[in-house]
């Protein structure tokens, strides 16, 4: 598990919210606390949706955080700093495939639940951790080291500080 502290948290926020470098992470789970509290649950809710919408999903379970991004954003800006949020991100299936597949992992996208990181801010303080689940009972932690070394890549190919904890 990695866990690292974001150094600019201004930068790193107009990252997020303003620019698409998160879009393409399914949103798991969001909650944001300013003078009340929000509780966004990211899963899908088909029974809305008609058949033809429904295709258009492709059999997503979550939503994408750009079908989000903008009403969190409306939630977040204000003269005001939230007292906290947290914000769990889960990388899309069709990704978690390429991962295997470029690191010749011994593991199906069957076999993972998903793999997440999550954002906590609290405290003026902004972290990252990283997690794995799995659906199948491995003592092997190349998975857990490969998501890793992706995400610490991934942040600092959008140039976002962190140190890690």
């Amino acid at each position: 598990m990695l866990a690292i502290k974001i150094i600019d948290v201004k930068h790193f926020m107009n990252t997020l919210l303003l620019e698409e470098t998160f879009d393409r992470f399914l949103l798991n789970e969001a909650t944001i606390k300013t003078g009340v509290s929000y509780v966004i649950d990211g899963k899908i809710n088909t029974d809305f949706y008609d058949t033809e919408e429904q295709e258009k999903l492709e059999g997503r379970t979550h939503c994408y955080f750009q079908e989000q991004r903008a009403f969190l954003f409306s939630l977040m800006k204000g003269k005001k700093t939230p007292l906290s949020f947290r914000i769990v991100f889960m990388m899309a299936p069709h990704n978690v495939q390429k991962l295997i597949d470029f690191n010749h992992l011994p593991l199906q996208t069957s076999d993972i639940n998903g793999l997440f990181f999550n954002l906590h801010f609290e405290h003026d303080t902004l972290t990252c951790t990283s997690g794995t689940s799995l659906k199948i009972f491995t003592l092997d932690k190349t998975l857990d080291q490969v998501w890793d070394h992706n995400l610490k890549a991934f942040l600092k190919s959008k140039q976002i500080a962190f140190e890690e904890l």
